[in-house]
């Protein structure tokens, strides 16, 4: 058995057509699995599945998703299904960030990062539930954050999504074990994205303090997080589970 293969598997990653979620859906492509992008902009989504098409030989299915809204979540599922008859992984990535100060920021705010980052990674969960079960077994990695870890004046709302996604993936990991369905967590360092490139803008001075924290004395870039995706997507993770693995550079250890 080819521990770190996902020939003839079938991979839904939210938010896939760009940042980490587009690195993650090229890494699963690599070792073989078939990728559904589920993202809200069709044109971003079309460009991104056609790039992993091209370069992975493998097939995509492009279906717009507002992970917000529970039936488009239960459609995607039903429309996976449909295509492949099957969903084996499934990468929780769609994330939003508003950036202020606890008392700056509004309750419908608050509301929109929750339902985005940590309430539709529980509904995309429990909707694929029932076919990976169906079919013997399955993966689940939720992005998490540093955040998860650590705080941040401006990252109130975030971090309180982030940290929630490392405890419901224990949770999901000890209801769902005896289903053969690991369910584990990625918590990301400082990865160049479009995301964080706007944080350098409203953040002053975070370029120089990630870097200055940062052991390998970098920013990651999304392809550091593929050898994490495609090991916690394969058989080779098979006894792993709850887990909430740093993928920052040294970051998170480093005093």
């Amino acid at each position: 058995m080819d521990l770190f293969s996902l020939k003839d598997k079938v991979v839904i990653v939210t938010g896939g057509n760009g940042g980490i979620g587009y690195g993650i859906a090229c890494g699963l492509a690599s070792v073989g699995g078939n990728i559904v992008i589920a993202a809200r902009n069709p044109s971003k989504t079309a460009k991104a599945a056609e790039s992993i098409r091209s370069g992975y030989g493998v097939e995509v299915l492009e279906l717009g998703v507002d992970v917000r809204q529970e039936n488009q979540i239960t459609g995607m599922v039903e429309k996976t299904f449909e295509a492949f008859g099957r969903v084996d992984v499934l990468v929780n990535n769609a994330g939003i960030n508003i950036r202020k100060l606890p008392q700056d920021l509004a309750s419908a705010e608050y509301d929109e990062v929750l339902e985005v980052n940590l309430r539709s990674a529980f509904l995309c969960s429990k909707a694929v539930y029932p076919a990976m079960k169906e079919t013997g077994g399955g993966k689940i990695i939720n992005i998490g954050s540093m955040t998860s870890l650590f705080g941040g004046g401006k990252l109130m709302a975030y971090g309180t999504s982030k940290g929630g996604i490392v405890a419901m993936t224990r949770a999901l990991a000890v209801a769902w074990a005896p289903d053969n369905i690991q369910v584990n967590a990625i918590l990301p360092g400082w990865i160049d994205t479009d995301l964080t490139r706007r944080a350098r803008v409203e953040l002053e001075g975070l370029h120089e303090r990630v870097l200055a924290r940062t052991p390998v004395g970098r920013w990651g870039q999304p392809e550091d997080l593929q050898g994490s995706a495609i090991y916690l997507a394969t058989a080779a993770s098979n006894f792993v589970t709850g887990v909430a693995l740093p993928v920052d550079g040294g970051y998170s250890v480093n005093i």
